[in-house]
């Protein structure tokens, strides 16, 4: 159960709500780290680090073993936070969440959260049907005293990740969520906490397992006539059970399908789908992401954006995760290749026909980071130069010796555009001596501005507020 919390009096770990180690640097005293410095770890990161990883700076598969790093959580030391940028702070708004993952935010300006569970929560009858789900989705909304209140909006639920409104505008009428392996809508009220009535299944049967990348996150176009919906791998490399070839051969597969489609088992995974709001004509979009965990569509554009987990077993420095804008038609590399035409070793040879028709993404981030969602920065509350770039939150992963991960980067855009350089905006979720403190997941864009993040490792919910008074100190 989440609880009522004074957004300003709160005390966790010791840690008074707004208590934030910032950082004395500003991305403008430091150089931008390149080639073997911008992959770094934990020991390296800070508010204000920027990083530009490209093509030609990654090293070879195989030049480190694929090491193996769990997380185990600590708790956070009182005293200590977050750290940011000076003129930011952090404070909890949410906890005793059950693994909250997706962040969106409706139109009138009530926070849904998407509570997972975890992966025995959930499970799946032969015909690809659901047997039962304990996840919900969770709405809370900030009350004029300072504290809030929040409802079950949504419960029932099979792993549930990826949140929509449709129609778009001031006054959706239906709340979009993706399970594992459908996606399901419910109708809504705008200011309600609870559905305001049953549910529908809109898209049944999303190629799904019960191991393997399992979320599914959801973003309709500017125009609102279409959803889109991520789909991961069922496995790392395509090795869980993907024939060699597939039915009726290569070349009559590559003519009927689209460019770098995947077979068997991996059949309609590692695609971004598309589909009309009521569950018709749904197609591929685009292929070859590995792991899609977050998207969003960029505001200034309208293109669609994905955050991917790539492939592991390479390296601890390889391959790097990415943040890229998504077009449709466009293949991404996984599995024969990724970055551009770096091969995969353990499928090479197998799809030569690919090998330059594989989209590179925007922007390259430190391998294993994990990113796992991403949002446009839209509000005014921020200082100006960081109207239009994006914030991606960076979970951390276990294959690589040394951590990576564990905090919030801002994707830097130039006229729109990526730069291909991100820089440290939230750090501090790994202490000294490596042991994990937090791992952030969701992130929105408030009304009022500030900044919201999930956080799964302790199961809270955070908000990030900016003022001059707090800079100027």
């Amino acid at each position: 159960m989440i609880g009522f919390h004074r957004v300003f009096a709160l005390v966790m770990w010791g840690l008074p709500l707004g208590l934030v180690a910032a950082s004395s640097a500003t991305a403008a005293d430091q150089p931008v780290r390149t080639g073997t410095a911008a992959f770094g770890d934990w020991k390296t990161d800070s508010p204000g680090v920027r990083r530009l990883i490209r093509p030609q700076d990654l090293p070879e598969p195989y030049a480190t073993g694929a090491a193996a790093s769990r997380a185990e959580l600590k708790p956070l030391p009182a005293g200590s936070g977050p750290q940011l940028p000076p003129g930011f702070k952090a404070e909890i708004i949410a906890k005793d969440l059950r693994t909250p993952r997706v962040i969106r935010v409706a139109p009138d300006g009530t926070i849904f959260v998407a509570e997972s569970g975890g992966r025995n929560d959930f499970a799946i009858s032969e015909d690809g049907e659901y047997i039962t789900g304990k996840g919900s989705v969770r709405a809370i909304r900030f009350k004029p005293d300072g504290t809030t209140e929040s409802a079950t909006f949504a419960g029932n639920l099979a792993r549930p990740y990826g949140i929509a409104f449709w129609p778009l505008g001031p006054n959706p009428q239906y709340v979009y969520v993706g399970e594992t392996g459908r996606v399901v809508r419910y109708p809504y009220k705008s200011g309600s906490l609870t559905a305001a009535g049953k549910m529908e299944v809109v898209v049944p049967k999303i190629p799904t397992t019960e191991r393997g990348h399992w979320t599914r996150d959801l973003a309709f176009s500017p125009d609102g006539k279409t959803l889109y919906i991520a789909t991961g791998s069922s496995s790392n490399i395509a090795d869980r059970g993907m024939p060699a070839d597939p039915p009726g051969g290569l070349d009559a597969w590559i003519k009927s399908h689209p460019l770098g489609a995947a077979w068997g088992p991996e059949e309609r995974r590692a695609d971004v789908l598309a589909v009309d709001p009521d569950g018709k004509n749904l197609k591929v979009f685009a292929t070859g992401l590995r792991n899609c965990a977050g998207m969003t569509v960029q505001p200034a554009t309208g293109q669609l954006w994905c955050v991917v987990n790539e492939r592991d077993g390479l390296g601890d420095n390889l391959p790097p995760d990415y943040a890229t804008h998504v077009q449709a038609g466009k293949f991404y590399g996984w599995p024969w290749y990724y970055i551009g035409s770096h091969e995969e070793p353990s499928l090479k040879g197998k799809r030569p026909d690919l090998k330059d028709k594989v989209t590179v993404p925007d922007v390259l981030i430190q391998p294993h980071s994990a990113p796992l969602n991403i949002a446009f920065y839209t509000g005014t509350q921020f200082p100006a130069e960081y109207k239009g770039d994006a914030f991606v939150a960076v979970h951390g992963s276990w294959n690589r010796d040394q951590r990576t991960g564990y905090k919030l980067i801002r994707l830097k855009m130039k006229d729109n555009k990526a730069t291909g350089e991100y820089e440290d905006f939230l750090t501090g979720f790994v202490d000294a001596n490596g042991g994990v403190l937090g791992r952030p997941v969701g992130v929105a864009v408030a009304n009022d501005g500030s900044l919201l993040f999930s956080e799964d490792g302790n199961n809270t919910v955070w908000r990030i507020t900016y003022s001059q008074k707090q800079a100027a100190q």
